[in-house]
């Protein structure tokens, strides 16, 4: 079975979870960031191996990626993950991606920690389980991955794989809003209706805590 087909089956049983990562999404959002914290050498060779992938040339992304990788670079490590994960330029591998995956989440990567909480969620490589979900998703929010804390917000706003709590449903949603993700506006929107004033202004006030944390942390 083909990872997109996995992909399609899992988003119609859980469609809470939004395990998109394939090379369109990766393509429009992640070079940039990644650049921001490698050394001009590292970014030189992974901004090729990414050219290469955009054009579908996951032999020549391959190749530039997996020496970073090895070297203990963690955007190495995640493009790794990512040709693992989907079978491009070789052969579909859950044990390689979860093993790249991990170096990087380990180092702070925030996307391979989201896909490795995607994996859990799915059972690919490791058993089914959305408690495994939820603890990498979480790492992932409180990394700033804006896709990570929506998820998040819907886990705690249905009680799956979480606490039944919209309080924290409605903080995540209103994080990762307030960092421009437009599908957590929504969300947020369609959660507020649901509750109550106190509610609301108690989940306002967390999210403006934890966003003035964060940007705090990163001036640091």
């Amino acid at each position: 079975m083909q990872k997109s087909e996995k992909i399609d089956a899992r988003a119609v049983k859980h469609s809470l979870l939004k395990p998109d990562f394939m090379r369109h999404y990766r393509r429009k959002f992640f070079l940039p960031i990644l650049l921001l914290i490698a050394s001009n050498g590292i970014a030189a060779d992974y901004e090729k191996g990414f050219n290469a992938y955009s054009e579908g040339d996951y032999a020549t992304a391959l190749a530039e990626w997996r020496p970073l990788a090895e070297q203990g670079d963690a955007n190495g490590q995640f493009g790794l993950g990512l040709l693992y994960a989907n079978g491009w330029g070789v052969d579909l591998n859950d044990d390689e991606a979860l093993k790249w995956y991990g170096f990087a989440a380990n180092q702070g990567h925030g996307e391979a920690a989201y896909n490795l909480g995607v994996m859990n969620a799915n059972g690919w490589g490791v058993p089914q389980s959305d408690e495994g979900a939820f603890k990498w998703y979480s790492i992932a929010a409180e990394g700033g991955f804006t896709t990570a804390q929506t998820s998040l917000g819907k886990m705690y706003a249905i009680g799956f794989g979480a606490p039944l709590d919209t309080v924290q449903a409605h903080m995540w949603y209103n994080v990762a809003a307030m960092l421009d993700d437009y599908n957590a506006v929504y969300e947020r929107d369609e959660l507020q209706r649901m509750m109550s004033a106190e509610d609301i202004a108690k989940a306002v006030d967390l999210a403006k805590a934890w966003i003035a944390n964060f940007k705090s942390a990163q001036e640091q």
